[in-house]
């Protein structure tokens, strides 16, 4: 059946998903974690390059990420892509070791972090909401050129309803997750 495709669609809604999933890694809770630097860009070798590509992460406790830079000549380049990166943190070189203490937020701060989780759920919804219509706007085509019956039609939209229904329960879970996360001091 051409104009259809449910492995498609479940494709692209658990893409807003994973999408998501990523987007709430870069927001910063109290607690380091390797995730938080992954939306950060390195000017290095005369193209931007993921941080990870220039340098091993870890955190070697709760509230400390350390960056090991592989070439001395980046040290600075890394340093200044963490500090303009945004994302309220503080890198301080030891070496070719840069240490990113992780200060704990304050209340101000965990709101703001929650309204811009609030944002990115809503996008992952929106997403999912498109990817339904383009659903269901196939099967109106396959019935209206006569490839499917009404009653396929039904219970394939019921389906698609259904997936994205699933979805956006889904994401509601992680945005509560995510915000008792981010809440907890």
């Amino acid at each position: 059946m051409s104009g259809f495709d449910r492995a498609d669609l479940k494709r692209r809604m658990d893409g807003a998903v994973d999408i998501l999933t990523t987007e709430f890694g870069g927001l910063r809770t109290g607690r380091a974690s390797i995730s938080l630097l992954d939306p950060i860009h390195v000017d290095a070798y005369g193209s931007s390059m993921p941080l990870n590509q220039v340098a091993s992460i870890s955190v070697p406790e709760p509230r400390l990420i350390t960056v090991q830079v592989w070439d001395n000549g980046q040290i600075k380049a890394v340093e200044k892509a963490i500090r303009d990166a945004g994302l309220g943190l503080n890198p301080q070189p030891d070496g070719n070791l840069i240490r990113i203490p992780i200060p704990p937020l304050n209340e101000e701060r965990r709101q703001e972090l929650t309204k811009i989780a609030g944002k990115y759920s809503e996008a992952a919804r929106v997403s999912v909401r498109n990817v339904r219509r383009d659903g269901m706007d196939g099967l109106k085509k396959m019935k209206a050129d006569g490839k499917i019956s009404e009653d396929d039609q039904k219970k394939m939209s019921d389906d698609v309803q259904k997936m994205t229904d699933d979805t956006i329960k889904k994401i509601d879970k992680m945005l509560a997750d995510k915000e008792k996360e981010i809440m907890t001091v």
